[in-house]
């Protein structure tokens, strides 16, 4: 089993948390690791820099300098098309997963195995249902 599983599990859904993020407004680096380091989602701003490069690289941000508000320029990052479209397509499938991995993790179910069905289990019964009650044998 895995050993730390919030590690995995922030693993898998980081990036899309950055791109949440820009969608909200641009930000800087450090803006960015500040609020993931506050919510528990990067150890350090160190782990950040090489998600940003990686989302860069597959043209879901893009980077640009803004001069105007210090006296070391500042690198922004903003969402782009591709990237709005990746939330978008990760939402749509977060919440039917998340809803799935609770229903089997929580205690809110059944802890009987074999009262887990699947649709294939009900299809089964219904059709041998069908054929024992069919009025001519053998025939559904």
């Amino acid at each position: 089993m895995i050993s730390d599983v919030g590690a995995q599990l922030r693993k898998g859904v980081v990036e899309y948390c950055v791109l949440g993020l820009l969608q909200q407004a641009p930000a800087y680096g450090w803006k960015i690791s500040e609020r993931l380091v506050d919510l528990g989602l990067i150890g350090s701003i160190g782990t950040l820099y090489p998600l940003l490069a990686r989302l860069r690289a597959q043209g879901l941000i893009v980077a640009h300098a803004d001069e105007s508000d210090s006296a070391r320029p500042r690198k922004y990052y903003t969402l782009t098309d591709d990237g709005r479209m990746q939330l978008r397509q990760f939402r749509a499938q977060w919440q039917p997963f998340a809803a799935a991995v609770d229903a089997i993790t929580t205690d809110a179910i059944t802890t009987d195995p074999d009262a887990i069905t699947t649709d294939t289990d009900t299809d089964t019964d219904a059709v041998a249902d069908t054929a024992e009650h069919s009025p001519v044998e053998g025939t559904v």
